[in-house]
């Protein structure tokens, strides 16, 4: 069987469908184009995103099936339950941006690689100066601890990455985003692929077709891009969660 091979991109018009994506790598879908605002705003539309290594073409991917998380459907654990009801972060929105990313950017583990590399974190920092991506940053003692950062177009919200220098800080800055979106009527935070900690969060695995097919309605649908508030006020929480 000859092998199937990807398109290479010239203009961010020419993105083929996300089930023209390979089986193996799965969801590879085209190489090629850039980062700018035009690009990514294209991608992500059609539930492409970018993602590859140093001295690699731009790789456009979309697996099948792909992770998502409902912002109603957020699932929190009794330790973490606690520590949101101590409080133990200051949670901010939109504040730290090119931190977290940084943050989110640094190797995991001594002589490892990062695929946020320095033309990705100045596509999302200009994307964040635009309105669309946004950071979720849990402080302490104002140090930043923890945190994630993605895009939202309409009713979506992708979620890029995370990290955490403090136990359970990007869980609580997680369970935020969900509460903040839940808030919103955003109907869902793309997860991408799946991971044990995600699915333990209540994040689950749906068709790729379902998920560009919702796309379609939900990227359409909301409030138009900007900076969120910067505070998350006591009114986006549970009550069981809310300050006496």
């Amino acid at each position: 069987m000859t092998p199937r091979t990807i398109p290479w991109l010239d203009d961010p018009g020419d993105f083929p469908p996300a089930d023209t994506a390979l089986d193996d790598p799965n969801g590879l879908v085209a190489a090629g184009g850039g980062l700018s605002s035009e690009w990514l705003l294209a991608a992500y539309g059609r539930g492409l995103f970018p993602w590859f290594n140093a001295g690699d073409p731009i790789l456009w991917w979309s697996p099948d099936p792909r992770l998502v998380l409902v912002p109603s459907e957020i699932r929190i654990h009794r330790s973490l339950r606690r520590v949101l009801r101590q409080q133990r972060f200051e949670v901010r929105i939109d504040t730290a941006f090119p931190a977290v990313i940084a943050a989110c950017a640094a190797p995991r583990e001594p002589g490892s690689g990062t695929w946020i590399l320095p033309a990705m974190r100045k596509a999302y920092c200009h994307m964040f100066e635009l309105g669309y991506a946004h950071s979720v940053e849990c402080w302490r003692d104002g140090q930043l601890a923890g945190g994630l950062y993605g895009l939202a177009l309409g009713r979506a919200f992708f979620g890029e990455s995370m990290f955490s220098a403090q136990t359970d800080a990007s869980k609580v800055a997680l369970v935020h985003l969900a509460w903040l979106l839940d808030a919103k009527n955003f109907a869902v935070i793309d997860c991408q692929m799946s991971t044990r900690h995600l699915l333990s969060m209540g994040a689950r695995e749906i068709a790729r077709a379902e998920f560009c097919a919702g796309l379609e309605k939900w990227t359409r649908m909301g409030d138009a891009h900007g900076h969120w508030p910067a505070a998350l006020t006591q009114d986006f929480f549970p009550p069981e969660f809310a300050a006496a």
